[in-house]
């Protein structure tokens, strides 16, 4: 019962989380449009993280594998959306067990350089090539090459996290080599 109690409780999430796709294919809609108006407040980008993991930890370990933290920075404060924000490092998690072939192995970094915090989210999975990696953020955009089409989605995660991001002032952007995994990095200013 133990067992079943916990799946129920991931179809649930996962049913969240669809419906939470579905509303951000619209937000991004409206943020091409420059109709969203994303309200902030000042909340601590570690919490954030930890509620990202938490929404990602059960898949994980199902899989065998762990989602390690290093969370370094001193005064991790920022001015964000907690839902937009939090959706955002749930897309860069799933996608980094997605594109695990095997057990999903994740490490999850902050660190302070200058005025801003440092995201740094590493993975060990199937990894890009530069053409891909030149593309990832496009709206839509998915990798054609030979079994990727087994990992569902519909390109638009990645579009999203940019948006959302760039919304915040910060940047993103990642790091990858073919089979050796990719390394997501966000940068957001600090209060």
């Amino acid at each position: 019962s133990e067992k079943v109690k916990r799946y129920l409780q991931m179809i649930r999430d996962e049913n969240k989380r669809m419906h939470t796709q579905v509303e951000n294919v619209l937000r991004i809609s409206k943020l091409e449009k420059n109709q969203l108006d994303i309200s902030k407040d000042r909340v601590n980008v570690h919490d954030l993280i930890q509620e990202a993991i938490n929404h990602v930890s059960l898949i994980v370990e199902n899989r065998g594998g762990y989602i390690k933290q290093h969370l370094n920075a001193p005064g991790a404060e920022v001015l964000a959306s907690e839902d937009h924000f939090t959706n955002v490092l749930v897309n860069i998690l799933d996608n980094a067990i997605k594109y695990s072939p095997d057990e999903p192995k994740i490490d999850v970094f902050t660190e302070i350089v200058k005025n801003s915090i440092i995201i740094k989210v590493q993975d060990q999975g199937a990894g890009m090539s530069k053409a891909v990696l030149k593309r990832i953020f496009e709206k839509f955009y998915r990798e054609h090459t030979g079994n990727i089409h087994n990992v569902k989605g519909h390109g638009l995660g990645l579009a999203y996290v940019k948006r959302i991001v760039e919304d915040h002032q910060g940047e993103v952007y990642a790091e990858s080599e073919k089979d050796k995994g990719s390394t997501f990095y966000i940068k957001l200013p600090l209060i």
